[in-house]
């Protein structure tokens, strides 16, 4: 059994963030922060929805954050190289990175932690103002864009998260949250850094890891891929050997919440070993 661990190397990994790198995430912080700004100014000046929304908007709002979390998370640590295109060194170096030093990013500064996430965010804001006209806006166009301007402010927080989840000792008020699971614990996240590195991507708060996996949401999206282009989920991540046991014993899983007991015998190998 090949070693189930990441192959790349986290020193090298960590000297490829360029001064350009940190440039680009400085600069989508304050452009996303500028937007997020002129998005909070249409809804107040749109109609009003009854304050008795937002509870449903800001959970709304949540539970995206943490899939969109976890689509993200899954997509850059299982596709991809360090020398794709673009991506690459924009996104695949950081989560490659990740798996190498896990604590590494309790060392980052607000920028290098937190830069992709807001530029991720405005995605969100930039939609909530296409969205909220505050001429034209109806209840439910301030409704959704409230929706919006929540998941991208829980969007923008959800590297800080994750830093915390790695952090010997946070803030005592994060140790709080954390115990009550309103925002991602260190044991849930845990299991995460068992390799493959192939269960609970979701890292705002965690609560969308259950659902995914129950449905199998990344495990049919990842047969689906290597069907239609032959590539190896997680193998420039583990290695081509430990990669292709794994895909294995998740192709030989059907497509029903409860693994066979032999493919969940594979992969607790996998990450024992």
């Amino acid at each position: 059994m090949p070693e189930p661990k990441t192959t790349h190397d986290a020193a090298k990994l960590q000297a490829g963030y360029a001064k350009w790198h940190r440039a680009t995430e400085f600069g989508g912080m304050l452009v996303t922060t500028g937007i997020g700004i002129w998005l909070i100014v249409r809804i107040a000046q749109a109609q009003p929805t009854s304050g008795w929304w937002m509870p449903l908007e800001a959970l709304i709002g949540l539970l995206f954050a943490d899939f969109m979390s976890g689509f993200v998370h899954w997509a850059f640590d299982t596709w991809g190289r360090v020398d794709t295109p673009i991506f690459g060194s924009l996104a695949i170096r950081v989560f490659r990175h990740h798996h190498a030093d896990e604590k590494a990013i309790t060392h980052h500064d607000f920028v290098e932690t937190n830069g992709h996430n807001f530029g991720l965010s405005l995605l969100l804001v930039g939609i909530g103002i296409l969205v909220v006209n505050p001429k034209t806006a109806t209840l439910i166009d301030v409704f959704i864009g409230m929706c919006l301007l929540f998941g991208a402010v829980f969007t923008c927080m959800t590297s800080q998260i994750h830093k915390w989840a790695h952090m010997d000792r946070p803030p005592r008020v994060v140790q709080l949250l954390q115990r009550a699971r309103l925002v991602l614990s260190p044991d849930h996240h845990s299991d995460h850094h068992a390799a493959p590195y192939n269960r609970n991507y979701c890292i705002t708060i965690g609560w969308m890891n259950g659902p995914l996996r129950a449905a199998r949401f990344f495990e049919t999206l990842e047969r689906i891929i290597t069907a239609v282009t032959g590539a190896i989920p997680r193998e420039d991540d583990i290695g081509k050997e430990a990669a292709l046991e794994v895909a294995a014993a998740e192709a030989a899983a059907p497509l029903v919440p409860d693994p066979e007991p032999e493919t969940e015998e594979v992969l607790a190998r996998v990450r024992r070993d």
